[in-house]
């Protein structure tokens, strides 16, 4: 196999009438979707192939159909998040200078205007595009010059600096990780998935491209059921999901409203969780209410499609214990590199997570010297060129040869010639009964620790207590500070960067 579209094509022939993929507003079969992504692909015809098409549709089966469309057309697509600021889509316009833009009716006035700006050459109507017929000897010709290496999509994140950076995917390394997660979780036809995740986040890539390959059902969750999560839960009933994947506080929201005290769940079989550190408190509850599901904790940033270490629950663990990221998925060789520039194997050893294997991408998109920085030779190998990516976050081993993630290599600070793991603090203040969710900061300026927390603690000392009593006398914050509500960017994740810039000045 050398192209994605070969799972879906498969999965159209044997199973053409089955409902692939839901919105709020429509139901659409395999069969459905292929063809309106082969009649989009043919309004791409002139651009050429190996260019990248910005998709500016909301989240819905729309959205997938344009992206399935830009390649068949033989090019790479590019999500964009409709809804972010305009700064930061034209930052990303600016490094992508895409060869086109699919977008629909409602978000046609925005297209227009990142056009008028000289962003993009054209402009593609999905209410348009989809009526066109389909030029079957087009799509062949297309498709017998891509080979698995070509993009499959650019995925943009923002780096340290804020700025967005596209991570480039090829067919290859897409392919090779859904051919691991879907035999390593027993995905298919049977399986329904409750997606939570934007198709702009890596995450997404887990539960979309298995449906294509193993014939599932992809029901997307409308983001207002996880402000009313008993609404969520008879969504997640009506629609008979067995299977979701979601960020930590997602499935957070859901124990800090004790939501199963009145509605549960009656088909999850396998709850997957990824793109944050766990808070054990949260994953007990869910285990004490649905005790015979599958739990798994897996970890992955971009740079490796989605994931490269996982670990499926197997024990009991303390509130305040740390939960493993596990160890390196098939044919994906994670390890941690110490800061002597060899591979920790020792228990206790910490090291910076470096990941090597199929499962890479190939750089970031226009940006050489960012790809150089992380993207290099395997120290551990002077013979022939190899390649590994550093992934910034940094792990120790435990007794049982397991990962156990500590934090960013950012989020590590020294002072009073101590090395500080912010992510320790805020795991210690997190675990504390009747707090929500907790973020460790540092104010660099005036050299002082912070914990913001949310929760029904109303006495910051209390927990600033607890949490000293969990960490070592040097990381004791320095002052606790309590919030109404915790805010969180367009991926579920608490924003960091809002916070500093609110408490911190940065």
């Amino acid at each position: 196999m050398k192209n994605i579209l070969e799972y879906l094509e498969h999965t159209a022939e044997n199973h053409p009438d089955k409902i692939g993929f839901t919105d709020e507003q429509r139901d659409v079969t395999f069969f459905e979707l292929m063809q309106n992504a082969q009649r989009i692909a043919g309004s791409l015809a002139r651009i050429g192939c190996r260019k990248p098409v910005a998709v500016l549709i909301d989240r819905n089966v729309r959205c997938i159909e344009a992206m399935f469309a830009a390649v068949y057309a033989g090019n790479f697509y590019v999500v964009i998040d409709v809804h972010s600021p305009e700064t930061r889509i034209h930052s990303i316009l600016e490094t992508l200078h895409p060869a086109a833009i699919i977008t629909d009716n409602e978000w046609l006035p925005l297209a227009k205007k990142l056009a008028g700006a000289s962003f993009a050459e054209m402009i593609i109507l999905y209410e348009d595009a989809v009526l066109r017929e389909i030029n079957r000897d087009h799509l062949m010709r297309i498709r017998g010059q891509m080979i698995d290496t070509d993009p499959l999509y650019v995925l943009f994140t923002s780096g340290s600096s804020g700025m967005p950076k596209g991570t480039v995917l090829s067919h290859r390394s897409v392919i090779s990780y859904t051919t691991w997660v879907s035999e390593q979780f027993e995905f298919g036809a049977d399986t329904v998935f409750g997606s939570q995740t934007p198709l702009y986040f890596s995450m997404s890539v887990t539960d979309l491209f298995s449906t294509i390959k193993c014939g599932s059902t992809y029901h997307m969750i409308p983001k207002t059921y996880f402000t009313f999560p008993i609404k969520l839960v008879e969504f997640l009933n009506e629609r008979k999901i067995n299977t979701i994947y979601w960020v930590p506080s997602a499935l957070a929201i859901v124990s800090n409203w004790n939501v199963f005290d009145f509605a549960r769940p009656e088909h999850l079989q396998k709850i997957l969780f990824a793109g944050e550190v766990m808070p054990v408190k949260h994953l007990n509850y869910w285990r004490r209410y649905l005790p015979d599901c599958l739990y798994a904790n897996l970890f992955g940033p971009t740079e490796t499609t989605d994931i490269c270490s996982f670990y499926v629950v197997d024990r009991n663990f303390a509130d305040s214990d740390s939960l493993p990221i596990g160890r390196a998925c098939d044919n994906c060789d994670t390890f941690l590199l110490t800061e002597e520039g060899i591979r920790a194997s020792r228990a206790g050893e910490e090291g910076e997570i470096v990941v090597r294997g199929s499962f890479l991408a190939d750089g970031y998109y226009n940006e050489p010297e960012k790809t150089a920085a992380v993207f290099t030779q395997n120290p551990l190998n002077t013979a022939f060129p190899e390649r590994i990516y550093r992934t910034g976050d940094l792990a120790r081993l435990n007794e049982k040869g397991e990962f156990i993630y500590i934090s960013r290599k950012d989020f590590q600070i020294k002072r009073m010639g101590y090395r500080i793991e912010l992510g320790e603090i805020e795991a210690a203040a997190g675990s504390i009964e009747k707090v929500k969710s907790a973020a460790a900061l540092y104010d660099a300026d005036a050299g002082r620790i912070l914990v913001i927390y949310e929760g029904s603690i109303k006495d910051t000392d209390e927990v600033l207590q607890q949490t000293a009593d969990k960490v070592p006398p040097y990381m004791r914050p320095d002052e606790v500070i309590r919030i109404k509500q915790m805010p969180y960017n367009a991926n579920g994740k608490i924003d960091r960067q809002r916070l500093l810039k609110e408490y911190c000045g940065a």
